[in-house]
């Protein structure tokens, strides 16, 4: 969906963002359903309904909540999650939970327990010590969980290294090593109350290359081969991930579905019919590539403090709380002061956070008209890995999320207060 000015303010999904900010307040999230939409349609179009026996997923970490679980479940899409806290809040949203699958490298006893005893539709299991948890759990409920092995493929992407998720040296999966991945196979066979249904694999994250997939997809398609020759084993579904990089700032080059899909798929049905194999159910699963552009985060600045010479810092409302990524990943955002769009940008600010910390720098070196305390600032493509990643460092407070759908706005998420601070806190007898 286009982005436009109407007079001097910045508009998002066909709405004014000043108004917004006004409105609701800052820091606010502003979520666009109609951006939702139109990324779903691109998945449908360009993949489920080119090829057959094919799923998508959505990876819930990028930005969860009820509203985002109804929205999902409308679209068609399955929901890949990664703690039981994302699994219960699909679970309150009535999602379907045969289309669930769920991730994660060290599972609880107890959020496998909720899993198993719901029957949730997949989970992928990351090591032998969690399939020997699983087939125990199902036993006690009498239940037989169908599961995929997350394996990694030892594939680097060219992405920040704390988003590269396929090398061999990873957190993250089985590695594909004779005397641990086809021990795992075997057992996923022969447990009785395991129904190993095939592999995942997931090479990264923000990837603008198709090459780790495709080296990735050729690796494990000679593991499903090779499970066939050694077990009898038919590989029946392979979920090849997400990780699609969408655009956040000068440099980016973002791809369509298709550049990386229809190159998944092109090298698994030209291995299947080397090997003569079933080609099984292939599965994706984007988070941020359906959700980043779709958000953005409005803030409203504050002090300014010029430096001669050297720099001059705006500061705004918000910050590393409410958006971490920067000084996690050293990330890069695009923003532009909603209210002076139609203005020249001939200065050159920082946009400094309002916490205790020097490294809370939202962004450097952004050209900005002249700017002053209370204009409004919108950071863009803010959807995915803020919210979700959102603390309450220096006992800030998580803003509120608005959905914006066909014109309307409407909270989805409330902004916190400061009861809501301290309402799990407690003083102990002995300090009263």
């Amino acid at each position: 969906m286009e982005n436009k000015i109407n007079n001097s303010n910045y508009m998002f999904s066909g709405l004014d963002t000043v108004m917004l900010a006004r409105e609701y307040g800052t820091p606010l999230y502003v979520v666009s359903e109609d951006i939702i939409k139109e990324k779903c349609k691109e998945i449908r179009e360009s993949f489920l309904l080119k090829y057959e026996n094919v799923k998508a997923a959505y990876a819930s970490k990028a930005f969860l909540n009820l509203a985002m679980c109804k929205i999902i479940e409308r679209e068609g899409l399955y929901l890949d999650v990664v703690s039981g806290g994302e699994l219960f809040t699909a679970i309150k949203a009535d999602f379907p939970i045969e289309k669930i699958f769920f991730h994660g490298n060290n599972k609880s006893e107890d959020e496998l327990q909720l899993a198993i005893s719901k029957d949730i539709g997949r989970i992928v299991v990351d090591n032998l010590y969690e399939l020997e948890l699983i087939n125990s759990i199902s036993e006690k409920y009498n239940k037989k969980t169908n599961v995929l092995f997350r394996v990694t493929p030892g594939v680097e992407s060219e992405t920040h290294k704390y988003i590269i998720t396929g090398q061999k040296d990873s957190k993250f999966g089985i590695p594909i090593v004779e005397d641990i991945i086809f021990k795992a196979i075997k057992a996923g066979i022969e447990y009785e109350n395991i129904n190993l249904l095939g592999f995942h694999f997931h090479v990264g994250s923000q990837i603008f290359d198709n090459k780790s997939y495709i080296i990735a997809a050729e690796k494990i398609m000679n593991l499903i081969k090779e499970a066939k020759d050694r077990f009898g084993f038919i590989t029946r579904e392979l979920n090849t991930g997400g990780g699609y990089g969408i655009y956040y700032a000068k440099g980016d080059d973002p791809k369509p579905l298709s550049y990386f899909t229809d190159a998944i798929m092109e090298k698994v049905f030209e291995k299947c019919k080397e090997f003569n194999l079933e080609i099984p159910t292939i599965i994706i699963e984007p988070g941020r590539w359906i959700i980043g552009d779709a958000g953005i985060t409005l803030y409203t600045i504050g002090a300014i403090k010029e430096i001669p010479g050297i720099r001059t810092y705006v500061s705004i409302d918000g910050g590393m709380p409410d958006n971490p990524r920067p000084a996690l990943y050293d990330s890069k955002y695009e923003a532009v002061v909603a209210n002076k769009v139609n203005e020249p940008a001939d200065n050159t600010v920082t946009i400094a956070g309002k916490c205790c910390e020097t490294g809370d720098i939202l962004i450097w070196d952004l050209n900005v008209p002249k700017i002053q305390p209370g204009d409004f600032l919108a950071v863009l493509s803010t959807g995915a890995y803020n919210y979700s990643m959102a603390s309450n460092y220096n006992k800030a407070l998580r803003p509120a999320v608005v959905l914006l759908n066909e014109g309307n706005a409407e909270v989805i998420v409330e902004r916190e207060t400061y009861e809501d601070l301290i309402a799990k806190n407690s003083i102990p007898w002995h300090l009263r």
